[in-house]
């Protein structure tokens, strides 16, 4: 899979925007603050569920790790934020065949 990067929307907020980014073991989250930000690597095999809040021009994706708090990053458009849950689950090793997996995560 080649890197991808997805950027929130900066017409919401131009200086605080969110970022994902996509490489062959995991996933980087950047969540930006007004000063800083915290950036959070997590290997596919950790993601327990995807979930995705629609608003209504923009979306909120929430990525649920395994033992970890979820991460939530803010001010997708719907397009990338379906094609963000879609990248991650294309990679999570257990989807769709894990019997310990939660239902209705994904």
């Amino acid at each position: 899979m080649p890197n991808e990067k997805f950027q929130s929307s900066s017409f919401k907020d131009p200086i605080r925007r969110d970022e994902v980014e996509f490489t062959e073991k995991g996933v980087t989250f950047r969540e930006k603050k007004l000063i800083g930000g915290t950036d959070n690597f997590v290997f596919y095999s950790d993601i327990s569920g995807v979930e995705i809040d629609n608003g209504l021009f923009f979306a909120t994706v929430r990525v649920i790790p395994r033992a970890r708090p979820q991460i939530v990053l803010n001010n997708f458009t719907k397009g990338d934020a379906r094609r963000i849950k879609d990248l991650i689950l294309q990679n999570v090793p257990h989807y769709g065949g894990d019997p310990t997996a939660t239902p209705g995560r994904f």
